[in-house]
């Protein structure tokens, strides 16, 4: 038996996957002003979510899992497939780009609650209490990567926080088991 499928990703191959998928998210998704001024060193777990753009088929999995993970109710996406045409006629094409939460390192929305209702865990998780969220949007308008919304029930933030309550019991998140291509790798960067 391969000690290799036994024991998931390398944290090599993990890198690998994760440094091509890493450019081309950078390259389509660049950040507003600021959003990297001081990047904050975490020790110890860094957990990150790498995707990689030639294997995704905009299928749109992910989302529904997601969407059915938590009950996001319709018009909302904690995750979701931007959809964007390459090329001109008659060499046209689509290019699909997955998009959900960064757990930035310094996290802007993080700087602008005023109730302190978004905090980022050890392991870099940033996540939101919704009995402290006081549904002013500030986060919402910070957010480099148009990640959060106003979840029209609650009347608070949301967005993407990695499936924490998976996480924290050994499992990766909803969207990385439903994935039928395996475009998303989950898995601790340090």
């Amino acid at each position: 038996m391969d000690v290799k499928k036994e024991k998931g990703i390398t944290r090599r191959d993990f890198l690998k996957v994760g440094g091509a998928a890493a450019i081309g998210v950078a390259a389509s998704a660049l950040p507003k002003k600021d959003a990297f001024a001081s990047v904050k060193h975490l020790t110890g777990r860094r957990l990150a979510m790498v995707i990689d753009l030639d294997k995704c088929s905009g299928c749109h999995a992910c989302s529904v899992s997601c969407k059915a993970e938590f009950n996001v109710p319709l018009g909302v996406w904690r995750s979701w497939v931007k959809i964007k045409e390459k090329g001109a006629y008659p060499n046209t094409g689509r290019f699909f780009l997955p998009r959900l939460c960064n757990h930035c390192d310094n996290p802007p929305c993080k700087k602008v609650c005023p109730s302190g209702a978004t905090t980022q865990r050890e392991d870099g998780i940033v996540k939101i209490d919704e009995g402290k969220c006081v549904g002013c949007k500030l986060c919402i308008a910070a957010c480099p990567y148009e990640s959060r919304f106003s979840h029209p029930e609650k009347k608070t933030a949301d967005k993407c926080d990695f499936c924490m309550h998976r996480v924290d019991k050994g499992i990766v998140p909803s969207c990385v088991n439903t994935c039928p291509a395996k475009a998303r790798v989950f898995g601790d960067l340090n």
